[in-house]
């Protein structure tokens, strides 16, 4: 039977801490509040009760009592559910169950300390649904118990969804039963008491029963048939070690009392009258009972019963197996617990087809145990097979002494705890979260200021522990030399972190406790502890080697004494030479290799020379070891072959009840998958170690070695390396980790003050976290089955394919590509580190420094690289077989391959959708340069125009203006560039450029802008238009472009506020117009000025009107001949309205402020302005007989009396 070992994963890295909750109120009147928690307790989120339920139709899912029994949460393990939690009014006594009922429902039942039996009845949606998005949908019931007063310390055991059984403290049983129907059904419970003195002592009605001093029969442990079953019959045992069978009808009719030793006393029918255990079992309830029924005989019922023996030097205890036929228990025979139980404590056992596997909790770790019992050959006598043990691959432990070896390579001392607590598999999540509240209470609790670190709300808790461990630590100075203290500091701040890792250890501890078993596949054997859920697993070759060569005396096949004697070769070094020797090796293979194999470790050996660290007597034991192998040669190869090994895994066909099982790829898969992988490369790591150890250790005598064979030690080296480095980085939090949810209603704000433990509060928020494997076992979605799954990934990293340390694989390139792909650009830049820069690697290296932002070292390569292809479009390039083949696994079309010309182009394009123009513009211009006679170039010249526009380097753009062979691409970049220089105030420079031959275009651009934007905007396209007409000496179209100007600001103008801030800009635009008008020979001083098609010329001035005798033909437009006469005319009447205004600002409150030029006039006149309204009456043609005659009259009002001016 194969050993296997254990591999598990933390609830809290998987799942939210926060999910959805459920509070359950209760009827029962006057239910006191729960208790607080007591410092011993463990922590809330650790469980203290687990049920594990698999089925076809829901997949795994696993029962967790939490928060001191007040919440139940149901937990998915064979799919991507997130967890559901139930709280309860009061502490949940003993063990609930989950059961599902007609494939549509589960039901959980529990019994709370209130006296109450719930029910909660769950839908279940379709495939991989389950409860989610079913909340709102959940159905609970209570039934009232009528002593509630017997449930505080009753043993509760629920055998399905319609049977519930407790064990009371005087030792009687009390059944309850109920027909549920369904959603119709009211139920109700009935219930019957039976009492063990006499098997005809049913009654039909509850009784009030008294204690009594019976502390010898109280029940510890109660067990039934495995639902679903039709079989009510119930087995218990009590403190005195009897075993009793209970019947549903009828009540106790038969009990053995089992001895502490290996005799059992044997009583007929009722209790026995023999002397009873003088030492009790231990009160708390404990699984020392399983029923179960085999296919080799149907008409028995078969019963395990397990007697601890504590005290025992030489077992954990005794197995008794009981044949229940009828009435009547046989005992058919016994197991003895193994050695290795001693002062162990049995957690869980259960049968599981002819195995029976027991679950030992020793000092806190769980250990599982596996025999054979043949029951179909019980009539021959019962013969158990030997047991066999399966534990958790060995993984260190952050005592002192192992960080002090942390300090032992150079390092800061920060980075190395830091990066050892947070490494996957080391400490959970949660650890983690109440670790560092702990030490933030504690630091919170010193006299003195408080640290700002400790108020401040971090996003991670990688970073809340980066920014607080140490915080409280001050460099103080000497009092009389003034000088630093530094020792004192550095010893301060490595107390602190020894005392949080301390508390991180004590918690973890807690976490690891066993609490059940479980199984799913009816081949797969579930360890489920207060904080992780495992697997128990088969051994691959390399952990298989390690657990033996770990062994104290361990005796190896012939084939691996190699490996025994380098297992011993490293134990003589001690871990300080070893660490030394790793470090240098880890050097060695992140170089590029200059020189041969043989002289680097010769000159490594010089250097180092850890022979010096070993004794005479030993060097030459491991040197006559050495000896005695008989090909060492092969030995080598056989290492490498375990190394870089995988199992042949054989295909089984699936049966019907395995296709109808939900895909088995779910989150809490591939971190077994992921913790697997983990062991396996650690075992795989120490045997390439080993072989380095032997290489230096032989350094004088390898230059006789095949080179092939120690490339291939060092290509593996690399590789395994490599492998290792990616187990033991976390990938931070999840990022499409479901939202915690925030909405609260009153239940459950009710339900928290009830429980005011149970918090939501931002310091007990976690986040689902995850190893780096586990992310890229994510994207294979392959993970049933290990190992098998493990080996499968391995294979399909191919790092352990490389035979030299000189070349660079395309598996390696490809696996550094995917990490980069996925954001992990630490662990890519790392691994791409450790590879010699072959072009595939390069441009790897190159795309990851253009993602982080390193642009000029992804320039530099980028540029490199180009160097290997063909210079001429079909030449040959400088690249490998092999080189090509990396490259075009990567680069996204083979076509690249061909030229230097599409690389250039593939490279603009990625600096382009990074956003960096600079180097889109430089890598374009250098595919221009080695551009195909034939190729088509205008993309790239639009890329060089564009760039050199959005730089800023306009004389660059307009050059490649000028420079582009493509007229269309001319006039259409053209506006782009004038258009980006006038948005940058880069007008003076726009006018200095020439644009010939595309001369209109500009101006039909600048003239485009003008027409349609907002004249009040910057930059002002009408000022640019006329600056561009002017210095060519297009006065014409200059005045026009301001004219234009004048025109928009006044429709514009629409009330008194957009007059008094747009009127001096019409007027100043007028004037503009005029002058360059003005330069115009006067018999030409005119201006021909578009209108729009819907104009109305009754709403205009009346102005010479050209039309001309296509007028009414397809494409013409009416059109206005301003003259020079004109333009004056509309100053001076914009002139005078802004000096009535000026004169009278009462004006601007008038719906008619914009006075006619008659009213100006007049109004001057009244004013008595005579100069200024004769002047205006000139300039707009106004009739001055008013004028004159105001002015008479005025002159004669001045003659009769001329005081009366004065």
């Amino acid at each position: 039977m194969e050993t296997g070992f254990l591999v598990a994963t933390q609830l809290s890295s998987l799942f939210p801490a926060q999910a959805t909750s459920i509070p359950l109120q209760t009827s029962r009147q006057g239910v006191p509040l729960p208790a607080a928690p007591s410092e011993s307790d463990p922590p809330a989120e650790h469980a203290t009760y687990s049920v594990v339920l698999h089925t076809p139709t829901t997949g795994t899912i696993l029962l967790r009592v939490l928060h001191g029994g007040l919440i139940a949460e149901l937990v998915s393990l064979s799919t991507e559910v997130p967890p559901i939690r139930f709280v309860f009014p009061g502490a949940v006594v003993s063990s609930p169950a989950v059961f599902l009922w007609e494939t549509s429902e589960l039901h959980v039942l529990a019994i709370a300390d209130t006296g109450s039996l719930f029910r909660l009845v769950i839908p279940i949606g379709n495939g991989r649904d389950l409860w989610h998005h079913q909340a709102a949908n959940v159905w609970p019931r209570e039934y009232l118990l009528k002593n509630p007063e017997d449930v505080q310390d009753a043993l509760v055991h629920v055998q399905g969804t319609h049977c519930v059984v407790l064990g009371l403290p005087n030792g009687s049983l009390l059944r309850l039963e109920n027909e549920y129907i369904g959603e119709d059904s009211d139920d109700e419970w009935t219930e019957t008491v039976f009492q063990h003195s006499s098997f005809l002592s049913s009654l039909t009605s509850f009784l009030p029963l008294s204690s009594g001093n019976a502390s010898g029969s109280e029940m510890i442990s109660i067990a039934t048939h495995p639902w679903p079953t039709d079989i009510g019959h119930v087995w218990t045992l009590s403190r005195d070690r009897t075993l009793r069978f209970w019947k549903a009808k009828i009540g106790c009719v038969a009990s053995k009392v089992l001895s502490a030793g290996k005799e059992s006393s044997p009583s007929p029918g009722s209790s026995t009258s023999g002397n009873k255990p003088q030492v009790l079992l231990d009160s708390t309830p404990q699984t020392l009972l399983r029923v179960f029924s085999s296919p080799f005989r149907e008409d028995h019922i078969f019963v395990v019963a397990f007697i601890p023996t504590i005290s025992s030097p030489t077992a954990g205890g005794t197995f008794h197996l009981f044949d229940t036929v009828g009435d009547t228990m046989y005992e058919a025979g016994k197991i003895e617990a193994s050695g290795e139980t001693a002062h162990c404590h049995l957690q869980d056992f259960m049968v599981v087809g002819n195995l029976l596997v027991a679950l030992w909790d020793r000092q806190g770790q769980s250990m599982v145990q596996k025999t054979v019992m043949n029951i179909q050959n019980l009539q021959e006598g019962f013969r158990p097979a030997p047991w066999t043990t399966s534990c958790y691959a060995p993984q260190p432990e952050l005592t002192p002494a192992y960080l002090e070896e942390l300090l032992l390579s150079p390092g800061s001392m920060t980075d190395k705890f830091f990066e050892a607590i947070m490494r996957p598999g080391m400490f959970s999540a949660l650890t983690l979260r109440t670790a560092i509240d702990q030490y933030t209470d504690a630091c919170l609790s010193m006299p003195g200021p408080r640290p700002p670190q400790l108020a401040t709300t971090y996003a991670t808790i990688s970073e809340h522990i980066a920014a607080v461990i140490g915080c409280t630590v001050v460099l103080n100075r000497d009092p009389q030399t003034g000088a630093y203290q530094h020792a004192s500091y550095w010893s301060a701040l490595k107390r602190d972190w020894e005392g949080f890792i301390a508390r991180c250890r004590e918690v973890e501890r807690s976490a690891r406790r066993p609490l059940v078993l479980g199984s799913q596949d009816q081949s797969e054997i579930i360890v489920v502890e207060r904080e992780r859920v495992g697997s128990l697993v088969g051994e691959d070759l390399p952990i298989l080697l390690q657990r033996v060569l770990s062994a104290p005396n361990s005796q190896v096949e012939p084939q691996y004494e190699l490996l025994a004697t380098l297992s011993t070769l490293q134990g003589i070094l001690g871990p300080q030479v070893m660490l030394s020797l790793e470090s240098r090796m880890l050097d060695i293979v992140h170089q590029e290799v200059a020189f041969s194999i043989p002289d680097i470790l010769q000159d490594q050996t010089r250097r180092f020379n850890f022979r010096e660290e070993m004794d005479e007597g030993s060097m030459h034991w491991i040197i006559g070891r050495l000896q005695g192998i008989e090909d060492l040669d092969a030995a080598t190869r056989l290492a490498l072959d375990i190394i870089g090994g995988f199992d042949v895994e054989v295909k089984q066909e699936e049966d019907e009840v395995e296709l109808l099982l939900p895909p088995p790829n779910s989150d809490w898969s591939r971190a077994l998958a992921a913790a697997y992988l983990s062991k396996s490369i650690d075992a795989r790591y120490d045997v390439a170690l080993s072989l380095v150890t032997l290489l230096f250790f032989l350094s004088d005598e390898i230059s006789d070695w095949d080179p092939t064979l120690l490339a291939e030690i060092f290509a593996v080296f690399r590789g395994i390396a490599m492998l290792r480095y990616v187990t033991r980085q976390p990938a931070g939090p999840v990022a499409n980790s479901p939202p915690a949810p925030t909405d609260q209603s009153t239940d459950d704000v009710v339900s928290r003050m009830r429980n005011m433990n149970v918090s939501r509060g931002s310091k007990s928020h976690l986040s689902p976290t995850s190893s780096l494997i586990h992310r890229l076992l994510a994207q294979s979605g392959d993970t049933h089955g290990l190992p098998a799954a493990a080996h499968r990934f391995l294979d399909s990293t191919g790092l352990l394919q490389s035979i030299s340390p000189a070349t660079t694989t395309k598996f390696e390139v490809l696996f550094c590509e995917r990490l980069r792909l996925l954001g992990f650009y630490e662990a890519s830049r790392e691994l791409l580190s450790w590879l010699p820069r072959t072009a595939a690697a390069s441009y790897a290296l190159a795309r990851l420094w253009l993602d982080i932002g390193r642009i000029d070292d992804a320039s530099h390569l980028f540029e490199k690289l180009a160097g290997s292809f063909a210079g001429i479009y079909g030449g040959e390039h400088a690249l490998s077989a092999e080189d090509q083949e990396s490259l075009a696994r990567i680069l996204p079309a083979i076509e690249l391959l061909h030229s230097q010309y599409f690389f250039y182009i593939h490279v603009s394009n990625l600096f382009k959708l990074s956003g960096w123009v600079h180097y889109e513009v430089l890598f374009a211009q250098l595919a221009i340069s080695v551009a195909p006679p034939n190729a088509d170039t205008s993309s790239l010249w639009a890329t060089l125009i564009t760039g050199f526009s959005e730089l800023a380097l306009y004389e660059d753009a307009y050059a490649a203006l000028m420079a582009t062979p493509y007229e269309k691409l001319k006039r259409e970049c053209v506006s782009q560039l004038a258009y980006r220089m006038c948005d940058d105030n880069a007008v003076e420079r726009l006018m200095t450029f020439n644009f010939a031959g595309i001369v209109d275009e500009v101006e039909d651009a600048l003239a485009f802008k003008a027409r349609n934007v907002d004249p009040r905007v910057n930059p002002s396209y009408s000022r640019i238009l006329y600056t561009w007409f002017i210095r060519r000496g297009d006065y014409r179209n200059a005045s026009l472009a301001m004219y234009q100007r004048a025109r928009k600001l006044q429709d514009l103008i629409s009330d008194p506020t957009s007059f008094a801030s747009l009127a001096d800009e019409q007027l100043e635009a007028y004037n503009v117009a005029i002058n360059a008008l003005s330069l115009v020979d006067q018999k030409n001083a005119w201006v021909l000025l578009p209108l729009p098609g819907d104009h109305e010329p009754r709403k205009r001035r009346k102005l010479s009107r050209y039309i001309p005798d296509h007028k009414f033909s397809s494409g013409r437009f009416d059109a206005d001949i301003v003259r020079l006469a004109d333009m004056q005319y509309e100053y001076a009447l914009l002139a005078a309205q802004i000096d009535m205004i000026r004169y009278e600002p009462a004006l601007l409150s008038s719906p008619e402020f914009l006075l006619s030029p008659p009213v100006i006039v007049l109004r001057l006149a009244q004013a008595n302005r005579f100069n200024q309204a004769m002047a205006t009456a000139r300039s707009l043609k106004v009739d001055m007989t008013d004028l004159f005659s105001h002015l008479t009259g005025q002159c004669l009002r001045l003659s009769r009396n001329p005081d009366t001016v004065m």
